[in-house]
């Protein structure tokens, strides 16, 4: 697996990389297709202000950016009266980038990357996620990383498919160790 460290976003230097990678027609589930340079440092200066909601870039071993993370609160962010979340429950968003040489296994090693750094955290007990019901990809690695489907949500901007995956699971599916 390939080795990532994060550091938290910075929205006003990170901008303009973000803005490529959101606006990228591979990022269409990530809805900001027609986002603007500032619309993103805005969106990205919202999130930095808000105390349950967090984003992250991570880097690969030399440093570069190469991959988008968000964690947020799900009791205080997206799933509000959704779900009833629980305690050690947080919820996650991740974007890799559009990129013109592919490398085989590099979004399952990100989203590996993304749960093993999350599941550090000693009070996260279960990370929930809300794709959007026809991404049919992310489905397939949120299965491989140890989420398990529970149901279809109507959130405002999309039909969702509700999942979550617990420490225990994370561990015995990947066979990363903690």
């Amino acid at each position: 697996m390939t080795s990532f460290t994060f550091r938290p976003l910075d929205p006003l230097k990170d901008a303009e990389l973000l803005h490529g990678w959101v606006t990228h027609p591979k990022a269409a589930f990530w809805m900001m297709q027609d986002a603007t340079l500032v619309d993103v440092e805005r969106a990205y200066m919202d999130i930095a202000a808000d105390e349950h909601h967090h984003a992250l870039l991570g880097l690969d071993e030399q440093g570069v950016p190469a991959f988008l993370m968000e964690k947020y609160d799900p009791a205080h962010r997206e799933l509000v009266g959704l779900y009833e979340p629980r305690p050690g429950d947080i919820g996650m968003h991740f974007l890799t980038p559009a990129t013109d040489r592919p490398v085989h296994g590099f979004t399952r090693s990100v989203i590996t990357a993304v749960m093993a750094h999350l599941f550090e955290d000693r009070a996260v007990e279960r990370v929930v996620v809300e794709p959007d019901v026809s991404n049919k990809a992310v489905h397939a690695l949120n299965e491989a990383v140890g989420f398990v489907p529970e149901r279809e949500i109507q959130k405002p901007e999309k039909t969702a498919l509700l999942s979550f995956c617990t420490r225990e699971r994370f561990f015995e599916t990947t066979g990363v160790t903690a």
